[in-house]
């Protein structure tokens, strides 16, 4: 006999640097909807270890906007700040395995570099091999080197040559912070998390998470990345394009819409009831097959952008 799969276990992970928009919520829909149809768990986790970047009450508003929106998680939530020995451990077996290395380079001296596709610098190798006499190390970077493939259940069969396409990449910082890569992926690890649903923003950030999984000898998780929600201008929706809270929004309106985007059929007449039908007739009808092939898609810009 084979043994039984693992449990589906699923995550939303959300940054407090504002609130949720709807480019928020339509991956936060597509998580959730993947997980419940599939009888799995849905976990929260505040990704705050970007201390720099957090916006007082953001953290708290974003978990009252979901809960109003009738969104229900597994368990604990998760808080990145309260879970540094963790990186710092994965750091040291990195370091100790010579996987990482310190780095001088500056951003004004990798500014001619050639651009990775999630718009970082592809690193040239500079201090690979040892610091230059008389610097000092801004940052540790781990050794970037094979490829990784992944096929993603949204947006296809992916290859990255990490060397070529992304280089030596940062896992913690010049000024003491962890970097976004190798939290999400010890954090994943930690919690179980079996399939990743996400926009696919992080499409690039994949190759570096998968490369990190190997390395610290962790499981892979399947993948999936829902089209991005951009704006009329082709943006995607952030604090920095003035995209509108949807705290102000009715739930159910705002979740068909949702639903709409990623390529769902809600009936008509389901955008006025209450968030539980909403959720209940989602549930039933999610179909993952059914959400886009694309990078990118615009929704109405009532939902898109700030009014004024």
């Amino acid at each position: 006999m084979h043994p039984a799969p693992p449990p589906y276990i699923g995550r939303f992970a959300p940054s407090p640097t504002g609130p949720l928009h709807f480019g928020s919520l339509v991956a936060a829909v597509g998580s959730y909807l993947e997980a419940r149809a599939r009888r799995g768990l849905w976990l929260l986790r505040i990704e705050d270890v970007d201390a720099p970047r957090n916006v007082p009450g953001a953290a708290d508003g974003i978990i009252a906007t979901l809960a109003r929106f009738g969104f229900e998680w597994d368990g604990d939530i998760v808080w990145q700040s309260r879970r540094l020995d963790a990186y710092r451990a994965a750091f040291e077996q990195l370091r100790l395995a010579g996987q990482v290395f310190p780095c001088a380079c500056t951003r004004r001296e990798m500014a001619d570099s050639a651009l990775a596709r999630d718009g970082s610098r592809i690193y040239p190798g500079t201090c690979r091999n040892g610091l230059p006499p008389g610097r000092t190390p801004h940052a540790w970077r781990v050794r970037a080197e094979g490829t990784v493939v992944f096929d993603d259940r949204v947006q296809g069969w992916q290859e990255e040559g990490l060397a070529r396409d992304v280089g030596d990449y940062v896992v913690l910082r010049g000024d003491g912070q962890f970097a976004y890569q190798i939290a999400v992926v010890v954090d994943d690890a930690a919690a179980g998390v079996t399939d990743i649903v996400r926009g696919a923003d992080l499409l690039g950030s994949t190759g570096r998470q998968i490369h990190l999984q190997q390395r610290l000898h962790l499981p892979t998780p399947g993948y999936a990345h829902l089209p991005v929600v951009v704006n009329a201008a082709g943006e995607k929706l952030s604090k920095q394009t003035l995209a509108a809270p949807i705290d102000g929004l009715q739930p159910p309106a705002a979740l068909a819409a949702a639903l709409e985007f990623l390529g769902q059929r809600p009936p008509t007449g389901l955008e006025k009831g209450s968030p539980a039908e909403l959720w209940a007739w989602a549930i039933a009808h999610w179909a993952l097959a059914c959400v886009p092939r694309r990078g990118q898609a615009t929704a109405p810009a009532l939902l898109t952008t700030a009014q004024e």
